[in-house]
């Protein structure tokens, strides 16, 4: 899966400084699993599906208030291609979840939804391949409300917390539901149309698929193997911190082994083209822009400056922010330590404004 791409070649890049925790929790243990059916689902262009799937994992135990209320709950959005299990790595579980933390599941009711066309929730590889709803960003948040709302039983979120397309999602929130949630920490996005450099790899990758013979219009027997090999490519490109490539790989040979290594890897991990595709193209609506000021909760932005994706010579956070009354813009400086697209999920970059954002009372 893409965001998976993009953390296992930050893990491949970044291993002599970032061994794996040999105190590394194992949250599955503490996390329940369901799936919530939501009846009649309307997408946003008019299409409908008697039924849509969301898979959803949580950890800790909701607390009520004195009106019956769930007031305890954070929800952790993933990026593209990732699912909620995604958020049980050491980087970023250990990070946040254990006694004193800042999302400690002791005293938080964290949960973790698969999206719709990710991981175990409704998508086109269930069957019908291409002639899956067309779903966009709009369509995952209302998704995820209903989720929250007839699922779960949760009316009200003291955080949403978004990595990558999880970070758009957080937007979108802001102004399709203001209020739902108390506090916003959009994590490696930007708050503009995508378009530019972000559209264009997507695009790339997605026409890499559709180029492959396989495909046959959706209607493959067999996965499109070279079509996905591109997309994996330009994701490994999109993904990767270039200071951290060139310090750990500053020779031929070890940059070659790299790639070979990290396209290993890759094989691994099962993709689905449709799903993909639709994954990729999902984002094609996306331009909160055009109402920031609806955002009113307090929100922490952040950026790293080694972001392929998210560019920070492009300027637009610092400015956007400005429309947010309560809005905080970090950009986290690149080092061969950073993860490139993929610092959004190592919490040791930001977890100190995590915490100061979670003492931020809002209105």
């Amino acid at each position: 899966m893409i965001a998976r791409m993009f953390l296992s070649a930050a893990l491949l890049a970044l291993a002599p400084l970032a061994p794996a925790s040999v105190h590394a929790e194992d949250w599955s243990k503490h996390a329940t699993e369901r799936d919530v059916v939501l009846k009649d689902f309307a997408f946003a262009d008019g299409e409908r599906m008697a039924e849509v799937k969301i898979h959803v994992t949580t950890l800790g135990t909701p607390h009520r208030d004195a009106k019956g209320q769930i007031d305890n709950a954070v929800m952790v959005l993933h990026g593209t291609g990732g699912d909620g299990h995604q958020f049980y790595r050491p980087q970023f579980a250990d990070q946040l979840y254990g006694p004193g933390q800042p999302l400690d599941i002791a005293t938080h009711y964290v949960i973790l939804p698969d999206n719709i066309g990710h991981g175990k929730s409704s998508k086109p590889s269930d069957g019908l391949r291409m002639a899956f709803p067309k779903y966009d960003y709009a369509d995952m948040v209302a998704s995820q409300r209903r989720m929250l709302t007839e699922g779960l039983g949760v009316t009200k979120l003291q955080l949403i917390l978004g990595t990558s397309m999880g970070c758009m999602h957080a937007f979108v929130w802001g102004q399709m539901f203001p209020g739902f949630a108390r506090r916003l920490a959009p994590f490696a996005c930007n708050a503009v149309e995508l378009a530019g450099r972000n559209r264009v790899w997507r695009k790339m990758s997605i026409d890499a698929i559709e180029a492959d013979p396989l495909w046959n219009g959706g209607n493959y027997t067999a996965q499109p193997a070279q079509g996905l090999r591109t997309m994996r490519d330009l994701s490994l490109i999109a993904g990767g911190n270039p200071l951290a490539w060139q310090f750990f790989q500053p020779t031929r040979a070890k940059a070659e082994a790299f790639l070979a290594q990290a396209e290993s890897a890759y094989i691994a991990t099962a993709n689905d083209a449709n799903d993909t595709i639709y994954q990729l193209d999902s984002s094609r609506t996306y331009d909160p822009s055009r109402a920031l000021e609806k955002i009113t909760v307090p929100v922490l932005w952040i950026n790293s400056a080694d972001d392929f994706i998210n560019p920070p010579e492009l300027g637009m956070a610092e400015k956007l922010v400005k429309r947010m009354p309560r809005a905080r813009f970090v950009l986290i400086p690149s080092s061969p330590e950073t993860k490139g697209h993929g610092t959004h999920t190592w919490a040791v970059f930001w977890k100190a404004d995590l915490v100061k954002l979670m003492a931020e009372e809002s209105k």
